[in-house]
């Protein structure tokens, strides 16, 4: 029998090359219908044993490569060597290789919402932070920078988010490096630490079919970053390039000039404001900004050393910011080998990144004080110019000499005023406010093809992210922003360790009609939180607490998190038309009870129509796929509270001490008390249920493709900051499991090759997104007649807020009065509805009235090219979203002030107003908006330098133009708060490119 079946069976062998004719490692090659097959060695060379003889097909993929079929013959007891096999490069979107939660696969198989940009599509010009490549690229993504300062923080909304009280941020993976969302002390933004030039494709997983597999913290989406590597076979290459930028503000604060202000105050004014008057004309927001300069320059070298790819890579940031004495120098690096060892056996990828920040921080409170402050007032006090009190050389010397309002009592005692604003170049200028920020990540995987099954490899993956913060700020004695304090002298730092180990064994192979991939793993993930607090000293050295107390060293504080998780997903792919995808998570957080794990399944079916028999013919049908999917996701991070369900105790700090004793010099002695924390033994995460259908299509040759989005998200026990009844020792509310909120929304994308020829081409891409968010719980029993959690703090009075969450109403919903209007169209100070038919206007006649989330979020842009030129832009859009002009609000003639008179928003001239009205809704605009957020024309110039080199030109502008119905100064504000964010700059970019 032995010697029967040796005569019906041969060998297969063959070399597998690429495009260039040189061989491709780790290509699978197999024989359809069948488990037989393998890889190929690090030559390209593969043989396969025990081949049925007869007629077979040969299959050859490669992720990133078109897939290759060959008919063969196989002869009983012989070789049958198979020759002119060759793949080349994708060149149809459907076979694009796309990144995945622990993995790729080729775009047509995908049965998630799964969204990837590349580099070619990043946002283009002076990019500073990673997001921002991405900023109106990608549907159901909503991204929103703080403001224009240099490494500015970002919000990051993935379908409207899916918490309150805990982060809404998304995860972030950084080649397989899920990283830290705590912020770093000394850093305002912890990914500006990344270079953006060594990111190759940023991948956004929305639905719960993609990100499940990342289990308790993917609720608020998943982000992947790949950075750029080595290619097996390339030859070495050098790539320099330099951007050279300058940034203006594009508008100023609209309010008075000086000599509007005079007359303001000589009309309105008592006798002792208008006596406050100076007589220069000092435009406080120009004397506090700046052209601001930044360079960007960039190395990267490429090859093979014998068969190991590599790329080395180096980086220098310097950016001005707009605000004086603001500035970012980062230094960065990166180091990529992407071996293929044992015969294509063994896939070996080692990725270290590492950066220094040097930051100079201005003091951000010079912005909106040189809103308020009086413009009849010169910087420096100069003889009796801006010295309406008449005040000593030696007073006056008390602020450094910039001028500050001052207070006289009736004994002629002449202090700082503390109610006035302060100086706004004194502020910058009175500060010295540095850190120094480092950060390294890196990691080694290791993808191995075990030789005694076909189809099983095992990956380990080992992990870590280091960030160091550290920094000081100083102010001196003479300064007026902290004069009674005696200035300010103190340093900050921190410590941030990440360190992983994920482990995942994977199968392949054919089970009945379709292929299977089987995926299980193990993940474990720590993260250390170290940070120095140090004593607070005076700018003399003496430290800001009576000098008898005991204690003058630093505290030290350790926060741990540990997660825990197991992990499967299962592929099933029948004819390359009916897809099923299943993934199970079980997790684990040292947040949490011990007894407490998460289980978070998913499942998801798709159909490729296009695989029809009767579509296969249809030349107009290029693609064409339904997708369901459903499933469950977590959300553990609460920031800074690591142990909510532990009873812990807090010291206290060094102004709340009991004296126990006296020294040994006979000095009393004081000591700090340990105080009980509010704690929930029964907390855990919250738990988001998504429903997602969605549509594929492609048509005329794949020239106009996109994708259909329909979700709904249930989020269900949320992390909820809410009162409590006080307790002795305890604070009077906490963090529970309370309250439910919905988000409901459709995403379009479509993508538009109008023109595809030899030398010109023109494309065009669009995306939106409608969201809708609702709470449907938010205590244990909500009735109908609840207010809701007010929140959304707002500058003006004391504790007031703008804003609540109500059941029935969208999160961040602003709670006002309804304005009454006079005949002339102009609010009639103090005169509202009486909703409730009281007879008096009270805090029960505020209503909820807009919000401040957009009800659509819009991308879109075009790339034309003609030979060499380029030509590309970007716009985003927000529409329905409103915002609280709190600038605006605060404009009103005070008659109460003494001593100094604020300066106001020229809204005053038409309002009116004598005393504050912060909460009428004549103060909520409508902040839609229309951005161009790049415009580039660039040209290559090829091989002009010598043959085999590439130069080439560009000229970038960002933030073009901005329309807009909102009177503020920009309507793309975090929170729906106006209260004078840092201008977002214009920014004109010329930039230079070298390949070697």
């Amino acid at each position: 029998m032995s010697s029967a079946y040796a005569q019906g069976i041969g060998t297969v062998s063959g070399r597998v090359l690429d495009e260039k004719g040189e061989g491709m490692p780790g290509v699978t090659v197999i024989i359809e219908g069948t488990n037989l097959g393998g890889s190929t060695n690090s030559d390209g060379s593969f043989s396969i044993q025990n081949v049925p003889s007869g007629p077979h097909t040969l299959i050859m993929s490669f992720v990133g490569y078109t897939t290759q079929r060959q008919s063969i013959s196989v002869t009983a007891g012989q070789n049958t060597a198979v020759s002119s096999l060759t793949l080349s490069e994708n060149t149809t979107l459907l076979n694009e290789a796309v990144v995945i939660g622990y993995g790729t696969q080729r775009r047509q198989d995908l049965t998630g919402a799964v969204e990837q940009i590349s580099e070619k599509q990043f946002v283009k010009g002076q990019v500073t932070n990673p997001e921002q490549l991405v900023q109106g690229k990608v549907a159901g993504v909503q991204i929103t920078t703080g403001g224009g300062a240099p490494g500015t923080s970002s919000q990051i909304l993935i379908r409207g988010g899916s918490s309150l009280s805990a982060s809404n941020s998304p995860l972030i993976i950084i080649d397989g490096v899920p990283v830290d969302n705590n912020g770093l002390a000394g850093a305002t933004n912890p990914l500006s630490l990344i270079n953006p030039n060594d990111i190759e494709s940023i991948t956004v997983l929305k639905d719960a079919s993609s990100t499940a597999i990342y289990g308790v913290r993917a609720s608020n989406g998943v982000i992947l970053v790949t950075t750029k590597k080595g290619v097996q076979g390339e030859a070495f290459h050098v790539n320099v390039s330099t951007q050279q930028s300058i940034a203006n503000v594009v508008k100023y604060s609209d309010i008075l000039s000086a000599d509007e202000f005079r007359e303001l105050v000589n009309t309105r004014g008592t006798a002792g404001q208008k006596a406050t008057l100076g007589t220069a004309s000092t435009d406080w927001q120009r004397e506090i900004y700046r052209s601001a300069y930044t360079s960007d320059n960039n190395v990267s070298i490429s090859g093979n050393a014998g068969k190991v790819p590599y790329r080395v890579s180096g980086g220098f940031l310097s950016q001005e910011g707009l605000l004086k004495a603001n500035d970012l120098k980062r230094f960065s690096g990166a180091l990529s080998l992407t071996p293929v060892l044992l015969n294509g056996n063994l896939r070996v990828s080692v990725n270290v990144k590492g950066s220094w920040i040097d930051n100079n921080f201005s003091n951000q409170g010079a912005v909106g004080n040189a809103v308020t402050f009086d413009p009849t007032q010169p910087i420096q006090v100069n003889g009796t110019e801006g010295n309406p009190f008449g005040l000593t050389p030696a007073q006056l010397g008390a602020y450094g000499g910039y001028t500050e309002f001052n207070n006289r009592d009736e004994n002629g005692v002449v202090s700082l005023n503390t109610l006035s604003p302060r100086n706004p170049l004194g502020l910058i200028n009175q500060r010295r406010d540095r850190s120094t920020v480092k950060r390294s990540i890196g990691n080694i995987q290791l993808d191995y093809k075990l030789p005694f099954l076909t189809g099983l490899s095992a990956n380990l993956n080992l992990g870590y992210d280091i960030q160091r913060g550290r920094g000081t700020t100083f102010v001196p004695a003479t300064a007026g922003s902290d004069f009674n304090r005696q200035g300010v002298n103190n340093n900050y730092s921190q410590d941030l360790d990440n360190t992983l180990l994920e482990a995942y064994a994977k199968y392949e192979r054919t089970i009945g009609p379709g292929r299977a991939e089987l995926l299980a793993g193990y993940s474990y993930q720590k993260f250390d939180n170290r940070s120095y607090v140090f004593n607070d000293f005076r700018a003399d050295g003496s430290i800001f607490a009576p000098v008898s107390l005991s204690y003058s060293g630093e505290d030290t504080y350790l926060n741990t998190n540990v997660l825990l998780g197991f992990f499967g997903r299962l592929n099933y792919n029948i004819s390359d038309k009916y897809l099923f995808t299943g993934t199970f998570r079980a997790d684990g957080t040292s947040r949490f009870n011990p007894d407490h794990f998460g289980f978070f399944p998913s499942g998801a079916f798709a159909w490729r129509i296009k695989g029809e028999d009767f579509l296969k013919d249809a030349t107009a049908i290029s693609d064409l796929k339904i997708r369901l999917g459903y499933g469950q996701t977590g959300q553990q991070d609460l920031g800074g509270n690591f142990y909510p369900f532990l009873a812990n105790l807090s010291l206290s700090n060094l102004t709340a001490q009991y004296q126990v004793g006296y020294n040994a010099d006979g000095t009393p002695r004081f000591l700090r008390t340990l105080r009980p924390d509010q704690y929930n033994g029964d907390i855990t995460w919250e738990t988001t249920t998504t429903y997602n259908a969605g549509l594929d299509y492609g048509f005329f040759g794949g020239r106009f493709f996109g994708s259909v989005d329909f979700y709904k998200r249930d989020t269900e026990d949320l992390l909820n900051f809410r009162p409590v009844a006080a307790l002795a020792g305890l604070s009077n509310g906490g963090t529970f499991n309370t309250g439910s909120l919905t988000n409901k929304g459709v995403e379009l994308i479509a993508n538009v090759d109008v023109v595809k020829g030899d030398r010109l081409n023109i494309t065009v891409n669009a995306n939106a997104t409608y969201n809708r968010n609702r709470l449907t719980k938010l205590t244990g029993s909500d009735s109908p007649n609840d207010i809701g959690q007010l929140t959304g703090g707002i500058s003006g009075g004391v504790g007031n807020t703008i804003q609540v969450n109500t059941v029935g109403y969208s999160t961040q919903t602003f709670y006002v009065n309804q304005q009454v209007y006079g005949q002339n169209g102009k609010p009639l100070e103090g005169v509202y509805v009486d909703r409730d038919g009281s007879g008096t206007i009270t805090s029960s006649d505020r209503y909820r009235y807009k919000s401040a989330r957009p009800d659509y979020v819009l991308g879109g842009g075009a790339n034309i090219s003609y030979g060499g030129a380029n030509l590309a832009f970007t716009l985003r859009s927000n529409l329905g979203n409103y915002v609280y002009n709190n600038n605006r609000a605060s404009s009103f003639y005070d008659l109460s002030t003494s001593g100094f008179v604020p300066n106001r928003n020229r809204e005053v001239l038409n309002s009116g107003f004598s005393s504050a009205q912060y909460f009428s809704d004549y103060f909520v605009e409508n902040g839609s908006f229309l951005r161009m957020e790049n415009v580039t024309l660039g040209y290559n110039f090829g091989e002009m330098v010598r043959k085999g080199t590439n130069l080439s030109l560009s000229f970038a502008v960002q933030n073009v133009f901005l329309l807009t119905k909102y009177k503020g100064l920009d309507p793309e504000v975090i929170g729906g708060i106006d209260n004078t964010i840092y201008p977002r700059p214009r920014t004109f970019t010329v930039g230079l490119n070298l390949g070697i």
